[in-house]
């Protein structure tokens, strides 16, 4: 089974690339794979087997 996370992007104006990436990596470390930018919004989808 498969858990998802919606989070907020607030990466403000200096440095957004490394923000995003910094961002990534901190939830990737948690085991979150990136899944999608949804159009239009200000946010990106994680997903995560929940029986891990």
């Amino acid at each position: 089974m498969k858990e998802y996370k919606v989070v907020t992007l607030k990466l403000g104006f200096r440095n957004r690339i490394q923000n995003f990436e910094d961002l990534l990596n901190q939830y990737a470390r948690e085991g979150w794979v990136f899944k999608e930018v949804p159009s239009g919004w200000n946010s990106v989808i994680l997903e995560r087997d929940k029986n891990r």
